[in-house]
């Protein structure tokens, strides 16, 4: 049986006013039996039948809509719809940056009176195909021995962009550098052991502020950094640090091995944190100590190894054969802050 001899369908049209609703489609069946579209049934994305893609009170993508305080448009990255023009692209001003690092030194001029007043300069940058005034500063840098990294002119111009550097940049300390007398004056006065921190070769700002601070901590009496091949105090290791790089006495050397044999003759004993040591709990640990930590990777260095009085490990348990520099710090300067508490 057909749809148009349905006489179900023929009751309910009769009961409608000559039209039926389909319950699937939403159409209505006419007399001839045929489905007619429904005018309410006419949708689009974004638009009705008299309105169009991004205008008037449509509500699709790229509206505008209409309030007091006058048309507003939606707009997506660079692109525009409708007649007003798209926001500007956001830009960024790395002026803004180098205005908020006070460590950054720049210009011949500058960097000069910086080595001369003896300020602490952790490394100075210059343009490899520097003349005239620039090699001055690299003989003044020399003579105060500090280091000179020659570097291409672009990278002193990221690091300064839109400044005059003249080939010429210096990164200064963000805490003035003690010296050995100092620590040992701080352990002194407090009439302790001396206990210090050598590290060697570690180049993780992160690491050196979490070191401070444990050192703070545990009550060590300074740390010791070698000139060369590691990171300074930097404004990201007072940032890493909290606070401590404000208590903890910290001293930049040329040689850490050099440094190693005058602790020595001041009476400190060397322990050397590397593999294949004596497990650090079974150690003594008490009295005048130096406690050598290595860097990220190679560890600590032959030279140092071979000054050391002897070697001290942390065991491990798992796959991974080592901890990182500023843990493995942590846990020695807290056992030795135990055995001495005993």
């Amino acid at each position: 049986m057909s749809k148009r001899d349905n006489p179900r369908l023929w009751a309910d049209r009769d009961k409608n006013g000559g039209s039926s609703k389909n319950k699937r489609s939403n159409h209505s069946i006419g007399r001839s039996g045929r489905l007619e579209k429904d005018d309410k049934s006419k949708k689009a994305f974004g638009r009705s039948e008299n309105k169009s893609f991004g205008r008037g009170e449509s509500k699709g993508f790229g509206r505008k809509e209409e309030s007091g305080r006058g048309p507003k448009e939606y707009s997506t990255g660079r692109k525009s719809f409708g007649d007003r023009t798209a926001r500007p692209a956001r830009t960024f001003a790395p002026e803004a940056d180098f205005e908020m690092n006070p460590n950054l030194i720049i210009g011949r001029n500058p960097v000069a009176e910086a080595i001369k007043s003896g300020r602490s300069i952790d490394k100075i940058l210059m343009q490899k195909d520097a003349e005239g005034s620039a090699k001055k500063i690299a003989s003044m840098a020399r003579e105060s021995k500090l280091q000179v990294q020659y570097v291409d002119r672009i990278v002193l111009d990221k690091m300064a962009p839109g400044r005059p550097h003249q080939g010429v940049a210096a990164y200064a300390a963000a805490k003035e550098y003690a010296e050995l007398d100092d620590i040992f004056a701080a352990a002194e006065e407090k009439g302790e052991d001396p206990l210090i921190v050598l590290l060697d070769g570690l180049e993780d700002p992160h690491n050196l502020g979490a070191i401070l601070r444990s050192a703070d901590g545990a009550g060590a009496h300074g740390v010791v950094i070698p000139a060369r091949r590691a990171v300074g105090l930097t404004e990201t290791v007072a940032k890493a640090s909290a606070g401590a790089i404000e208590y903890v006495p910290v001293v930049k050397v040329t040689n850490l091995g050099q440094c190693i044999d005058e602790l020595k003759e001041r009476g400190l004993w060397i322990a050397a944190v590397d593999m294949d040591g004596e497990n650090y709990s079974d150690a003594k640990l008490t009295g005048p100590l130096a406690l050598v930590v290595g860097g990220e990777g190679q560890g600590v260095s032959q030279i140092v190894r071979s000054k050391a009085d002897y070697i001290i490990s942390i065991p491990m348990k798992g796959r991974v054969n080592s901890l990182n520099a500023s843990n493995a710090a942590a846990i020695m300067l807290y056992e030795v802050n135990r055995q001495r508490n005993l």
